[in-house]
């Protein structure tokens, strides 16, 4: 089974390079976020060409900001929308949604951003992210959650911790959060692979950002032991941040049990001149702005 995660920053903006990619990567189960779209609007763009493909579709999504979802050929059950009891901002968003696939509980999640720490909106994502610990705590055993966390683990999965102090995405406690929903058992399935490696995932659209390779390690795939154990290959695919029209995101991708591509590397393909890791250009948490919220 091939898993994947991808923040398309807008699906309908993302259909030229979603619809490809899928033909070409050909993944079992993909959890997108940030699609910014209403169901039925979801449904009436890529209803049918998903169908073509053999993809069910789990779908919790809102009009202009947020929204996710799950695309599955490998059995779609037990959906839910959400999470119980979730804080909102004040109402409820559309940051969740879950579904069982092939046996494995799948979690497709974007995390509130933060904006500026200390912010209300920096207490709304811990208060979530308390919630969304007791929705994992209480799941199966097989069990993945998938998506943009807004939260690099650790300071190797920044380019320059140094250009973050002050940010959001990396104070101790969006961390300690992070660190306690890993406790329930959760396996960064990307960095224990490679553990010593260079690994982003998103990358600012400002000029020179990706082509520096000046980014950030936010997209994540936590997967159970008993998943992470069939886990045979675990890469960002960089490829589908090139060329024109990409979200500023790249998939992440984990092949259980067979890697069709084999074990082919952290990133692919990896970059060809990244920046000094002392590089400091203006950071996207400075603009405070609802995008990306």
């Amino acid at each position: 089974m091939r898993i994947a995660t991808w923040n398309v920053n807008s699906v309908k903006q993302r259909v030229p390079r979603l619809l490809p990619w899928l033909d070409e990567r050909q993944p079992d189960v993909v959890c997108l976020q940030e699609t910014k779209c209403p169901d039925d609007a979801f449904t009436d763009l890529l209803g049918g060409e998903l169908a073509d493909r053999g993809y069910e579709v789990a779908l919790h999504g809102e009009a202009t900001w947020n929204g996710v979802a799950i695309l599955s050929r490998a059995g779609l059950d037990e959906v839910q929308q959400g999470l119980p009891g979730a804080p909102g901002f004040p109402d409820p968003e559309a940051r969740a949604v879950s579904a069982t696939c092939g046996g494995i509980r799948v979690v497709s999640v974007y995390v509130p951003n933060g904006r500026v720490p200390e912010s209300d909106h920096y207490r709304y994502k811990l208060a979530w992210m308390a919630s969304l610990k007791e929705f994992v705590a209480a799941g199966p055993d097989d069990q993945v959650v998938c998506g943009d966390m807004n939260i690099a683990p650790a300071d190797e999965d920044v380019f320059n911790p140094e250009a973050y102090e002050g940010h959001t995405h990396v104070t101790p406690a969006e961390r300690a959060a992070l660190v306690e929903l890993e406790d329930l058992g959760l396996h960064d399935v990307v960095r224990e692979r490679w553990p010593d490696e260079r690994v982003f995932t998103y990358w600012d659209y400002r000029a020179g950002m990706f082509h520096q390779d000046l980014g950030m390690r936010i997209d994540l795939v936590l997967a159970s032991g008993s998943v992470a154990d069939r886990a045979q290959a675990a890469w960002v695919d960089r490829q589908a941040r090139k060329g024109s029209g990409p979200s500023d995101h790249a998939p992440v991708v984990v092949d259980l049990d067979a890697a069709p591509d084999g074990n082919i590397g952290p990133v692919v393909p990896p970059p060809s001149s990244p920046a000094p890791r002392h590089a400091r250009p203006k950071l996207p948490q400075g603009d405070l702005t609802p995008e990306g919220a």
